[in-house]
């Protein structure tokens, strides 16, 4: 329950800021923005590793949430130099980044985790300042003078989240879609490590090379694998692939007698990740260039949104079927409920894509 709520703090603070830092980097560019978001991602990381008491995890996942906000600008960067040819491929290469990242930090969180609870703490803020160096000197400003625009509080808020969607009603349908994909992302994201030590036993280091064994799946998928799709099946087939492999990835998440049937059932569900870079290549075509911060403001907002409701619900009921007086046991019961919400969402989008399509 501890994790689900410190996940919860680290989103509801990036709800309420991606709006904030997808305007200012519209207004003074996305460098300066991603720069001191990297640097204060390294402080925040120290703070973590000096805590006294578990109630300053929660300060400190406050601050991470403020500087982690700057995805939006970062995804707002890739919106900057991408032509619609090769959009949704350069977002690919977003989650390929992710993917890399999530094959070498849990393995390498896992091992140094051997030498204290604080070691990995302050190595991950050692990485956040080689970050910041490296584009303190080598990444260009993308957003040109020309293309800035004001800052405005009416459209940096969470409401003006609404109002965005109201301006482009277009891409409403898709963003709905998207809040129940990463809603039921959390099923693994928030409930991977509780499940897997609660059913096979695992201790933190396989845990570790699970999700580094994902990651590379994942990296592989969204640097190689959707570069091969795109241009033969286009962004919606994208879509429906990716959300079928993830419902069927989950669905056989819950029912893994054994262990090594989790490493197998990564497989499809990694697939999965076809669906993430189409979804942002859609939208991105849809807004106009000095309006790319504030849309990739508005999904980080979504994201922090369904992170607010993922961790709680998804733990919660991990938690509620695994108790020993409860009527039921079934431990992949988040599995199941997040296969459904996958299915859900490629039903929606499909009705979208079958009304524009009547429409033209």
């Amino acid at each position: 329950m501890y994790g689900g709520w410190l996940a919860f703090a680290y989103a509801f603070t990036q709800f309420i800021c991606s709006p904030i830092v997808g305007n200012l980097s519209d207004k003074y560019g996305r460098r300066p923005i991603i720069l001191i978001s990297l640097f204060a991602f390294a402080l925040d990381y120290i703070f973590l590793a000096l805590v006294p008491a578990i109630g300053w995890l929660f300060v400190g996942r406050v601050i991470a949430g403020l500087t982690g906000a700057s995805m939006s600008t970062a995804s707002a960067y890739i919106a900057d130099i991408s032509t619609d040819e090769d959009r949704a491929k350069n977002f690919g290469m977003i989650g390929a980044a992710f993917g890399l990242g999530f094959v070498i930090g849990p393995v390498l969180g896992g091992v140094l985790g051997h030498y204290g609870a604080r070691v990995p703490f302050y190595v991950a803020a050692g990485l956040c300042l080689l970050n910041f160096l490296y584009g303190y000197f080598i990444l260009p400003e993308s957003l040109d003078k020309e293309k800035r625009r004001e800052f405005s509080w009416q459209r940096a808020n969470p409401i003006g989240l609404f109002k965005f969607l109201g301006r482009h009603p277009q891409i409403s349908g898709i963003m709905a879609a998207m809040l129940l994909t990463y809603i039921g992302l959390h099923a693994v994201q928030s409930n991977w490590h509780f499940f897997t030590m609660y059913e096979f036993g695992w201790d933190g280091r396989m845990v570790g090379i699970s999700l580094g064994f994902l990651g590379l799946l994942l990296g592989l998928v969204q640097a190689f694998l959707i570069r091969w799709t795109m241009p033969r099946f286009g962004e919606k087939k994208n879509i429906y692939y990716g959300l079928f492999f993830y419902a069927l990835g989950l669905l056989l998440f819950a029912f893994a007698g054994q262990g090594w049937m989790m490493f197998a059932f990564l497989l499809p569900y990694s697939l999965g990740g076809l669906c993430g870079p189409a979804f942002q290549s859609v939208m991105t075509k849809n807004v106009p260039s000095n309006e790319q911060g504030e849309l990739q403001g508005t999904l980080s907002s979504l994201v922090s949104a369904t992170s607010i409701v993922g961790p709680p619900v998804m733990t919660g009921l991990f938690s509620y079927f695994t108790q020993k007086d409860v009527a039921f046991q079934f431990s992949g019961a988040p599995f199941v409920l997040a296969s459904i919400l996958m299915f859900s969402s490629l039903i929606i989008v499909y009705f979208i894509f079958k009304r524009k399509r009547e429409r033209q």
